[in-house]
C-alpha cells in the first residue's frame, strides 16, 4: 500500500469532516421541515464526532493533522463553495428553494464523505498491525452513520424536489422511515416511493 496516499486520504477526510460541520450549520439555517431539521441536527453532531475520530487516528498514527496538501486545499474549497451556494439561496428570499439547495448540498458533501470512509475501511482490510487496528476501529465507529447520512439525505432531496414540482412527496422519505443503511435498502426505499405515487 502507498503510505503517502493513505495519509492523503486521511488529510482530505479530516478536511472534509471540518467542512461538513460548516455545511450542516448552514443547511440548518435553510431547513423548513421540522423532521429534516432534526435529522440534520443529529448529523451535525455525528459529523463533529467524526472529526474527533479522525483527529484520534492522526494522533495514534503520529501524523500531523494540520499538514497541507493540494488535495486537502481542493476539499476545503469545495466545502466552502457548498456553504456559499446555500448562503446565496438564503439571500434569494425563497425559503423553499433554499431548503432544496441545502438538501442537495448535503447530498454532494455526503457523497464524498461516504466514499472517504469506504476507502478508509478498504485500507484497514489491506494493512496490518497498528495501522490496521486504528483505521478499522475508526471506520467501524463511523461507517454506518455515513451510510445513513448519504442514503437519507438523497431521499430528502428527491422528495423535496418532488414536492417542489407539485407531485406527491413522502416526507420524511422512505429511506428514513425504513432506517436504510445500505445501497440495496436505499434502492428498495426509492422503489417504494415510486409505487406510492
Amino acid at each position: 500500500m502507498k503510505q503517502d496516499q493513505i495519509k492523503e486520504l486521511l488529510l482530505q477526510s479530516l478536511e472534509h469532516e471540518r467542512g461538513g460541520v460548516k455545511v450542516y450549520e448552514t443547511a440548518l439555517q435553510c431547513v423548513l421541515n421540522d423532521e429534516l431539521k432534526e435529522e440534520f441536527e443529529k448529523y451535525l453532531e455525528q459529523t463533529r464526532n467524526h472529526e474527533r475520530v479522525l483527529l484520534n487516528v492522526f494522533s495514534k498514527l503520529g501524523l500531523d493533522a494540520e499538514e497541507a496538501s493540494p488535495g486537502r486545499t481542493v476539499v476545503k474549497l469545495i466545502g466552502a463553495a457548498l456553504v456559499e451556494a446555500m448562503q446565496s439561496a438564503l439571500e434569494s428570499g425563497k425559503p423553499e428553494a433554499a431548503e432544496l439547495v441545502a438538501a442537495e448540498c448535503v447530498v454532494l458533501a455526503e457523497t464524498k464523505d461516504h466514499a472517504d470512509w469506504e476507502l478508509i475501511a478498504k485500507c484497514a482490510e489491506h494493512l496490518t498491525g497498528k495501522e490496521q487496528k486504528v483505521l478499522k476501529d475508526a471506520s467501524d465507529e463511523v461507517e454506518d452513520q455515513e451510510d445513513e447520512h448519504l442514503y437519507h439525505s438523497k431521499g430528502w432531496a428527491r422528495e423535496l424536489w418532488l414536492q417542489s414540482l407539485g407531485m406527491k412527496a413522502m416526507l420524511p422519505p422512505p429511506e428514513e422511515r425504513q432506517h436504510v443503511k445500505t445501497a440495496i435498502g436505499a434502492a428498495r426505499a426509492e422503489q417504494a416511493s415510486e409505487r406510492n405515487r
